[in-house]
């Protein structure tokens, strides 16, 4: 897991920590730091219940069961969040702590997968979560390929998957931050 953080340029991940610091939200579960008492790991299946809400933009795990990520470090500390882009937000948060586990929802049947072992697809036809490029992970190659036959995108590897995630890191809080903004907007009007 140590090849995670250490694959990814000084500048990417120093991105990756400073929009995630310019986006905290005072608010429970928006933009707040990763716990930092261990807590223990969930019963397999059951991570959604666990961490019901991402830690940092506090979308509904369940909901999007396909994209989550759930990341144990070394320190025992349990982190669930809705997709690879807030993983790659907590990943460079914690620079001080190393991944035991890097788990992601597989696309197609939402059971949670090793990440380093899936198949990613980048881009494609699909909207993304949190990000105008789309990441999936799938169990198998095949069902890579078929998506990609039908919805378009590329075949890669999960560092490959994570390298993206931050280098799409600033046009994503951009995005982001607009559409939070219009959101308040509609909600201060009426």
């Amino acid at each position: 897991m140590k090849k995670i953080l250490f694959g990814f340029s000084g500048s990417v991940l120093l991105l990756g920590v400073a929009f995630s610091a310019i986006g905290a939200q005072h608010k429970p579960c928006c933009g707040m730091p990763a716990p930092t008492a261990a807590v223990a790991a969930p019963a397999a299946g059951n991570d959604v219940k666990t961490y019901a809400e991402c830690t940092y933009c506090g979308m509904n795990r369940e909901k999007f069961a396909f994209s989550r990520v759930l990341i144990e470090y070394d320190d025992g500390t349990v982190v669930g969040l809705c997709s690879i882009r807030c993983a790659a937000v907590d990943l460079a948060n914690n620079l001080d702590r190393a991944p035991k586990t890097i788990k992601v929802g597989e696309y197609n049947s939402r059971e949670l997968i090793d990440a380093e072992k899936a198949f990613w697809v980048i881009g494609g036809s699909k909207q993304g979560v949190m990000t105008r490029q789309p990441k999936w992970a799938f169990a198998k190659e095949d069902d890579a390929k078929k998506f990609i036959k039908e919805n378009g995108g590329t075949l890669v590897t999960f560092d490959q998957a994570m390298k993206a995630a931050y280098d799409d890191m600033y046009q994503d809080t951009k995005m982001l931050r607009e559409k939070r903004n219009m959101m308040r907007m509609k909600m201060e009007k009426k």
